[in-house]
């Protein structure tokens, strides 16, 4: 096969791409006009989960930021901007994650801290009871 018929084949074989542009266009324009549901319904779950787990206690800033990209998804489906409430969907879904861990990670460290306390006066009692002086 020489140079002249293999570049024949190529170009063959090239009126395709023009369709296929257009039909990959077209998908994302049918994908940029839907809203982003299960992006933002996973928000709302994350924020509840949040919620339930005190995390206005413990980690206040980060679920207020969540609520606040939350907000802003809703506000860009309604102007029709779905790649930006997607974005604001799962930014709000990733702090309240960040609220749910946090919130967890404080509860933890009570209850070492408590267990700590406990252990100290215990080992108090002990020595008191034995006699011996610290």
């Amino acid at each position: 096969m020489n140079v002249t018929s293999q570049s024949q084949g190529r170009r063959g074989g090239s009126h395709w791409h023009a369709p296929l542009a257009v039909a990959g266009a077209l998908m994302l324009a049918a994908c940029a006009s839907t809203p982003p549901t299960e992006s933002l319904q996973a928000a709302q779950q994350a924020i509840a989960t949040a919620e339930g787990a005190e995390a206005g206690n413990y980690a206040a800033g980060e679920l207020a930021e969540a609520r606040a990209k939350l907000a802003s998804a809703d506000t860009a489906v309604k102007e029709k901007e779905m790649v930006m409430a997607e974005r604001f969907a799962d930014e709000s879904r990733a702090d309240a994650e960040l609220a749910s861990a946090k919130t967890a990670a404080a509860k933890a460290k009570a209850v070492n801290d408590e267990m700590k306390l406990s252990t100290g006066t215990l080992i108090e009692e002990m020595e008191r009871s034995s006699g011996a002086t610290p």
